[in-house]
């Protein structure tokens, strides 16, 4: 047992919904907690979601009771702009050295916006996949914790060319001399919960991702939906602007494939169905197509699919696309399948298609760990790893928000034990 604190201590590695659950549940049981995000902000993947199903509310329902009581706890320290470089040690005493990229606003700062009014540069929007810009002084988001604004070193003219923000700044905030660090932990148990990111669906044969504008993928249709995402929610045709009257949605872009990804990202038809939802409340008379190989939706989520599905302009079709072409005088889309209930070939044509491309793990692969770790056949953390390694939501397999936050209670639980021997 650490001499540091009553249950242990603690690194969580990843910030997004299960690092954050996980953090807490440790901290509010006695463990002192270090909790390191590589972003600017915590959050992850979660904080860019529109809304989540089956309820559809927006994140910030969950998010901001969490972000309030990652704030008050005083076992619970967190790094953001930080990667854990390397593990080393073993059980009840593993040291992990982390590195801090410098943010260049310090605590003094209250987000007053001063320093974004004088600004001179443009930068692409990380939080909206590069979809909008920001100046080179930002605010993650408008829930971002820390609630500090952070410089774009890659952007920033710096002092000698520029300064204004320093000038600006009333509160001494701007430190554009602020250096990296780097800091050794010792911590007795690990958790990784670094989550997931979808892959490059350019790789996809035939299904014109990156070669047809008004072909996207489902991160990108989450974002184009959100009220503080690049459109202020309303949903457009990439090549145009227009809204779609007609929308194709992909399933299995890439995955359940041999060659791609042969695992099921479980999520993804839920979260077309949701999208769905999405175009048929902003369009009444737009028309939806989903493409689907199988339709899951476990246990309490079928009431969601049968109440979706139900509505008279959803055409489920089951088959897998083929192919997808554009006419590129209209920007219309050509989606082709086999509709294996009728027999016959499909060529639906449609103003945008989203491609639910899956998710793969992220990030594991950052670390250098001593005596390495173990993955499944996916890349995903096995789940019987070394005793003090712990895996938690989707760094172990992809599952949805409630799932991630049910098995980050979990692992927080078996960290505890851990760090209580």
């Amino acid at each position: 047992m650490s001499g540091n604190g009553k249950r242990g201590d603690i690194l969580v590695i990843g910030g997004g919904i299960s690092g954050i659950t996980a953090a807490i549940e440790a901290a509010e049981a006695g463990a002192n907690v270090t909790l390191v995000e590589k972003e600017a902000y915590l959050g992850g993947r979660v904080a860019r979601t529109n809304l989540y199903f089956p309820k559809m509310c927006p994140p910030s329902c969950g998010i901001e009771i969490n972000i309030r009581r990652v704030k008050t706890n005083p076992q619970i320290r967190t790094l953001t702009l930080a990667t854990v470089e390397s593990l080393t040690g073993g059980p009840g005493n593993y040291k992990a050295t982390v590195s801090k990229a410098p943010r260049f606003v310090n605590t003094k700062c209250t987000t007053c916006g001063e320093c974004v009014d004088v600004c001179p540069a443009d930068r692409p929007d990380a939080f909206n996949l590069g979809l909008s810009t920001t100046k080179a002084v930002f605010l993650p988001y408008e829930m971002a914790y820390p609630a500090r604004f952070v410089i774009d070193e890659a952007s920033c003219l710096g002092a000698t060319e520029c300064g204004k923000c320093v000038e600006a700044c009333p509160y001494g905030a701007i430190d554009l001399a602020m250096p990296p660090e780097t800091e050794e932990i010792a911590v007795d148990a690990v958790i990784w919960a670094t989550g997931w990111a979808p892959p490059d669906a350019s790789q996809f044969e035939g299904l014109g991702f990156g070669d047809f504008p008004n072909v996207i993928n489902n991160v990108t249709m989450e974002r184009l939906s959100a009220l503080n995402g690049p459109t202020a929610g309303k949903i457009r045709r990439p090549s145009d602007g227009e809204p779609p009257q007609s929308v194709a949605f992909v399933q299995c872009a890439g995955s359940r494939d041999e060659n791609y990804f042969k695992h099921c990202s479980g999520v993804c038809c839920l979260a077309s169905l949701k999208q769905a939802r999405y175009v048929r409340d902003q369009y009444p008379e737009a028309e939806v197509y989903i493409f689907y190989i199988d339709m899951r939706a476990p246990g309490r989520l079928e009431d969601f699919f049968v109440a979706v599905k139900e509505d008279e302009k959803l055409s489920l079709i089951k088959g897998k696309v083929a192919n997808i072409t554009e006419d590129s005088a209209t920007g219309k889309l050509t989606v082709e399948a086999e509709d294996v209930l009728s027999g016959q070939k499909v060529a639906q044509e449609v103003d945008m298609v989203v491609l639910a491309t899956g998710m793969i793990p992220e990030g594991i692969g950052d670390t250098e760990v001593e005596g390495g770790v173990e993955l499944d056949e996916h890349g995903f953390l096995a789940i019987n790893q070394p005793k003090g390694y712990l895996a938690a939501g989707c760094a172990k397999r992809p599952v949805d928000v409630a799932t991630c936050n049910r098995d980050a209670t979990g692992v927080a639980l078996k960290a505890l034990h851990l760090g209580a021997e």
